[in-house]
């Protein structure tokens, strides 16, 4: 009967998803383009990234986003921020509306 009883399916600890290794290929991993990866986005999510990290085979086992946040922040001091879109565009013209 303990087993029908509603529990959290919250992990309980995302430390154990990476150590100082992985934590560092995460980050090289993350200072190239996610369509490199095969993704047709060219800006990291937490999804993309928890997902190219368990296909890398940086993590063991499918990790989320948030446990990507924390080992940004917890073992490399990076927070995470999203992306701006208007950095790049695939616009033809857009080097010479830039300058």
């Amino acid at each position: 009967m303990d087993a029908l009883a509603a529990k959290s399916s919250r992990p309980k600890r995302t430390r154990d998803a990476f150590d100082e290794r992985s934590a560092e290929a995460l980050r090289e991993m993350m200072h190239r383009s996610p369509r490199e990866f095969g993704y047709e986005s060219s800006l990291w999510t937490l999804a993309i990234a928890a997902e190219a990290a368990f296909e890398e085979g940086i993590t063991h086992r499918r990790v989320s986003g948030e446990t990507i946040r924390a080992t940004l922040w917890r073992l490399l001091g990076v927070r995470w921020l999203r992306a701006k879109r208007w950095i790049t565009s695939p616009h033809p013209l857009y080097e010479r509306k830039k300058g």
